[in-house]
């Protein structure tokens, strides 16, 4: 006899799955889910400000300076487009491999993803210093004579990545949504509720036909979305791989970064899923220990990842007897700015090494903890692949160091209350866990059989 943990708790009829994941939309939020969005408003208002001032007043407001010219604009773009990888991952891969239990966690993470990307669009944008001519960076034909973007340059290649990967994650959040929206639609007893559920839901029937073309654009889609995932994070990195800065110019950046993504993602999905269960007790039987047991052990796997690589640099660097490469290391690991590479080692490799024990993997407190040690650290390690490879290059007469300001503490935390607003917003709004695919698996073991006997 073999017993399976099931995915979803408490004995749910079908009726009882509909209320639950229905409550959020249609009654009034707790006053803790009201503090929370106060908060993230709070620091959104700092976001708004800071960005209003050094759009205004300059760059030189940041801690930009010569020759760190990409500072933490950069390092926050990278950071965030690093965020939303493990939405797709859970979302779409997970799919594609029949894993049941990504069903009730899988919504979020989509979610998690739209508005990562869309926080991190903004930083390029705003780097720029005139983001009113922003538009500059898209090639179109134009009346100004011939002033085409260089295709040969990775930064529009990141326009391209970015601008797909944001569209196809949009569409696929949104298809997932559509027999939830026709079932908040049936629900509502407002007219106006009645309506705009009711255009969301594209005319949703729940006949035989739909569900055919749904189940065959969902997976049209999960297998467009699965390739984006490799690409983008590989192309953000191309970036800096294709310069030849010593420690920039690395062919470990691509499969890197795409660990130290999923790595980073799955901190922040961690993050948000705590977050979720605090503010909404209702959905504690939806998201379950072992949902978060399993994102644990994923953090752990691709944290040994991010691991390696970081080893991996120090040696390329000693193989290669290029002695820019060798100081650059060195400078990393050993110079004025060391205290970010330690930051990120210890953050990155050692704390998530805690997840090795199932009673850590298991407690609410550790993982969240954990969490945010863990996007500290990917931070830290954006921070350090930009700022410390150019602070100090070839040239000692061309040595500078970076400073912190206000502005720059600003942009970051302020870039948190956007995508947190935004967020806890979704939550209020939109049916945050999947009824369509939480139904089938109710009565499912956590590894995909029938729980009870086998």
């Amino acid at each position: 006899m073999m017993h399976r943990t099931p995915l979803i708790l408490g004995k749910k009829t079908y009726k009882d799955i509909s209320d639950d994941i229905c409550a959020l939309v249609e009654r009034f939020p707790s006053p803790r889910f009201m503090l929370g969005l106060a908060g993230a408003q709070f620091l959104f208002l700092i976001f708004v400000l800071v960005q209003g001032a050094i759009v205004f007043k300059g760059l030189g407001l940041m801690g930009v300076s010569h020759p760190v010219g990409w500072a933490t604009d950069i390092v926050t773009f990278v950071f965030w487009i690093g965020i939303g990888h493990a939405g797709t991952l859970i979302s779409a891969i997970l799919f594609l491999f029949r894993q049941k239990w990504r069903t009730s966690i899988a919504r979020t993470a989509e979610a998690m993803t739209v508005f990562a990307v869309m926080t991190a669009g903004l930083f390029p944008i705003l780097h720029v210093g005139r983001p009113w001519l922003a538009y500059w960076l898209l090639p179109y034909p134009n009346q100004r004579g011939p002033l085409w973007v260089n295709f040969r340059s990775p930064l529009i290649w990141d326009v391209f990545a970015v601008s797909t990967y944001a569209t196809v994650s949009i569409v696929f959040w949104y298809v997932g949504m559509v027999p939830d929206f026709a079932t908040v639609r049936d629900r509502a007893k407002n007219i106006w509720r009645k309506r705009i559920y009711g255009l969301l839901s594209l005319g949703w029937r729940g006949t035989a036909h739909d569900w055919n073309h749904y189940e065959m654009v969902y997976m049209l889609l999960a297998g467009l979305a699965t390739p984006l995932v490799l690409s983008v994070h590989s192309i953000v990195s191309f970036d800096f791989a294709v310069s030849s800065l010593p420690g920039w110019h690395t062919t470990i950046f691509p499969p890197y970064f795409v660990a130290g993504a999923i790595f980073s993602g799955f901190g922040m999905c961690i993050t948000l899923m705590t977050i979720f269960r605090a503010l909404v007790p209702t959905i504690k039987d939806y998201i379950t220990m072992e949902h978060l047991d399993v994102m644990n052990r994923i953090i752990l796997a691709t944290g040994m990842m991010v691991g390696y690589s970081y080893g991996s640099e120090f040696f390329v660097a000693w193989y290669s007897g290029v002695e820019y490469e060798q100081y650059m290391i060195l400078n990393r690991a050993l110079g004025p700015l060391n205290y970010s590479y330690w930051t990120m080692v210890t953050c990155n490799v050692l704390i998530p090494q805690i997840f090795w024990f199932r009673k850590m993997r298991r407690n609410l407190w550790v993982m969240f903890i954990v969490s945010i040690f863990v996007n500290i650290g990917m931070w830290f390690e954006r921070f350090v692949i930009t700022v410390t490879s150019l602070h100090r290059d070839f040239l000692p007469s061309n040595w500078g160091m970076f400073h912190f300001t206000m502005f720059d503490f600003g942009a970051l935390f302020g870039s948190f209350g956007l995508f947190l607003t935004l967020f806890l917003l979704y939550l209020r709004v939109l049916p945050s866990v999947s009824i369509a695919e939480v139904k089938p698996v109710s009565k499912v073991g956590y590894e995909g059989g029938e729980h009870g006997h086998h």
